[in-house]
């Protein structure tokens, strides 16, 4: 089954990283979907929450306050000013 490669950064850390089977995001102009073999996108994003589903695991939500989103094949990289998720050590593989 195909699957995505995803990076969440903040500008002070990684929070995640790691395969999914889907993202999604609060982009500029409505809320954005990723699925694997998504066409190549760039977003800006606002604040919200991203959600992203692990290939084995529970669904990560993260609330954000702005960045962007890349998508180039299944790699997805979402970079934001900074995130709010609960926890101090986020990052996992």
């Amino acid at each position: 089954m195909a699957h995505l490669e995803v990076d969440l950064v903040a500008a002070d850390r990684k929070v995640w990283s790691g395969e999914a089977s889907m993202v999604s995001a609060p982009a500029a102009d409505g809320d954005i979907g990723i699925l694997p073999g998504h066409a190549p996108v760039l977003a800006t994003l606002r604040a919200g929450t991203v959600r992203i589903t692990p290939t084995g695991g529970e669904v990560r939500q993260v609330r954000i306050d702005s960045g962007f989103l890349s998508v180039d094949g299944d790699r997805v990289t979402v970079v934001v000013d900074s995130v709010d998720d609960g926890s101090a050590t986020t990052t996992a593989r």
